[in-house]
């Protein structure tokens, strides 16, 4: 039986053994795939070792991604520019590639709920590596404009040189969001997961602006909650981007691309 795993510390969290066993039944293939702590110093010799051993590819979660970057003896344009591999497998010729699947997973659950990208407004919160990580899917559905605000504006600056040459970004302060034309907010901070908000201006939020966070959580998450109090009509968390991700990957290992929305409804009903 092929073995899959995800490395990461923590990892008791991770819905990745569920979510590939799900897209492994939808096509009939067996597989195995496990959730591996693993120690902060010993990343590379677990990967080197799961592979030794016959495995057929990784998931890689916090704090190991820029690590498996470096890892990684060939990497897809995308992961090139995230700086960080979240997927891993050997090629036919014993070289361990590296793809980051993240953007192409919060883009495709973008487009399944039918928020289209073409010509519009959109703000990215935070600048720092799930921002980085999705820049390039953004700009590839033509928005108008990507504006990444943060805290400190040299962080932002630097992502807009960065991708400048893939489409129309911008960079600015938390607080010169304030009278933004906003159509859609990305938040890529890690806020909500200590139950925080960033610091956005009350007047960028209006009734039809979409609000995305990429953590979920089954009954919002603060982020989304503040929005919908300042008149936020349509929100979404980040579980469709977390199974989307997950999709591409299993795609990458198994040549086969699951749906995505059976294994949504699933978890949500956890």
């Amino acid at each position: 039986m092929d073995r899959y795993s995800v490395f990461g510390n923590p990892i008791a969290h991770s819905l990745s053994p569920q979510i590939h066993q799900q897209f492994a039944a939808q096509c009939q293939q067996d597989i195995a795939y496990s959730k591996s702590l693993i120690e902060l110093d010993g990343f590379e010799a677990a990967v080197n070792e799961f592979f030794a051993a016959g495995g057929k590819g990784l998931n890689i979660t916090v704090p190991f991604k820029q690590e498996a970057w470096t890892l990684a003896e060939q990497r897809t344009q995308r992961a090139e520019l995230a700086g960080a591999v979240n997927t891993l497998w050997m090629s036919e010729d014993g070289k361990l590639c590296g793809d980051n699947t993240d953007g192409a997973g919060l883009v495709n659950d973008l487009l399944a709920n039918n928020w289209l990208l073409k010509n519009k407004n959109v703000v990215m919160l935070g600048a720092g590596g799930a921002a980085r990580g999705v820049i390039l899917p953004l700009l590839e559905q033509a928005p108008a404009r990507l504006l990444v605000a943060n805290r400190t504006l040299v962080r932002a600056h630097e992502l807009q040189t960065l991708f400048a040459p893939y489409g129309p970004i911008e960079a600015c302060e938390f607080k010169e969001l304030g009278g933004q034309k906003v159509d859609l907010i990305i938040n890529a901070t890690s806020a909500s997961l200590g139950g925080e908000l960033p610091p956005v201006p009350t007047d960028v939020i209006h009734e039809n602006c979409r609000v995305y966070d990429m953590v979920y959580a089954n009954q919002g998450t603060p982020f989304m909650h503040w929005c919908q109090q300042q008149g936020a009509r349509e929100l979404l968390d980040g579980l469709g981007m977390l199974v989307g991700q997950a999709a591409e990957s299993f795609a990458i290992w198994r040549t086969f691309r699951p749906a995505v929305q059976p294994v949504i409804d699933e978890l949500r009903r956890l």
